[in-house]
């Protein structure tokens, strides 16, 4: 919501925080048939994605959170063709995954294409692989989705989802996950982002850690990194893998690779698998 016409900010009456940023102006507002989606230009982190009311995305810093959502799933599976994102709507993830030559097909399942549409409007840098001949547009429910896919379809998964609310809601439990597992094949991979270490450990991240074993996945692992926009400041994007290949990768793939980053690198990689004390304390390694 609106502090005033010069600021956004994002409160957040449960954990007693808030973000606003100053703005130049408002681009867009609409209601979609699934939620309220506006633009804003900002003065200090360009252009200001507000879905129901929560940041989604700015020009400054959604690279820290695309980057570390493919990349290191992308570089522990050995050899990922059939890559699937499951919301991504911004198209940030799905033009990150088609940076890696070895992918054959990446599609994104969105449930909103006017995310998309408005996306292409106003952040065209993300959705600049849309083109790409590898890539698939699916505006679609991801549940039904993974629900319908081949067993062992798929490498990889990523669920670049909002909070879990809403259309969201059902991409954070043991059904979703065990549909996932199905759909995964030898070596198949599945990575989610699980929101704030600092405020949601026991409300999502370490709930989704259970479901994702429960479900089948042999090792689960989080990834952590900075993301200013998002509530805390820290973010995670946790990996599932059947086997316990996840917490390894290919790191002379990923020191040669052949496209620009801005985070990413073999040194993070390494460093994001690092586990904080206080969730060694409650059991996760």
């Amino acid at each position: 919501m609106a502090l005033d016409q010069t600021w956004f900010s994002e409160p957040n009456e449960t954990d007693g925080t808030a973000f606003s940023l100053k703005l130049g102006s408002k681009l867009h507002e609409e209601k979609s048939a699934f939620q309220t989606i506006e633009v804003y230009e900002t003065k200090t982190f360009g252009r200001l994605m507000v879905i129901d009311g929560y940041v989604m995305l700015t020009d400054r810093d959604n690279f820290l959170y695309h980057e570390m959502m493919t990349h290191p799933a992308l570089y522990a599976h050995p050899n990922p063709k059939r890559v699937l994102v499951i919301g991504g709507g911004d198209c940030g993830s799905l033009k990150e995954v088609l940076r890696h030559p070895e992918v054959e097909e990446a599609t994104q399942v969105e449930i909103d294409e006017r995310v998309t549409r408005l996306s292409e409007q106003y952040f065209p840098a993300l959705c600049a692989s849309n083109g790409d001949p590898r890539a698939r547009l699916v505006f679609d429910d991801g549940l039904a989705w993974v629900k319908n896919a081949a067993p062992g379809s798929l490498d990889v998964i990523i669920v670049d989802s909002t909070d879990p609310i809403g259309p969201a809601q059902g991409l954070f439990n043991e059904p979703f996950y065990r549909d996932v597992h199905r759909a995964l094949g030898e070596n198949g991979i599945l990575v989610q982002q699980t929101e704030s270490p600092i405020l949601h450990l026991d409300k999502i991240l370490l709930p989704c850690h259970d479901y994702m074993r429960s479900a089948g996945f042999a090792d689960t692992v989080s990834l952590h990194f900075p993301q200013c926009v998002y509530p805390g400041g820290w973010w995670t994007a946790t990996m599932a893998g059947k086997g316990d290949y996840i917490r390894r990768f290919r790191e002379e793939d990923a020191q040669a690779r052949s496209f620009p980053t801005r985070y990413y690198n073999e040194g993070i990689h390494r460093a994001a698998l690092a586990q904080p004390q206080f969730m060694i304390d409650r059991g996760y390694r």
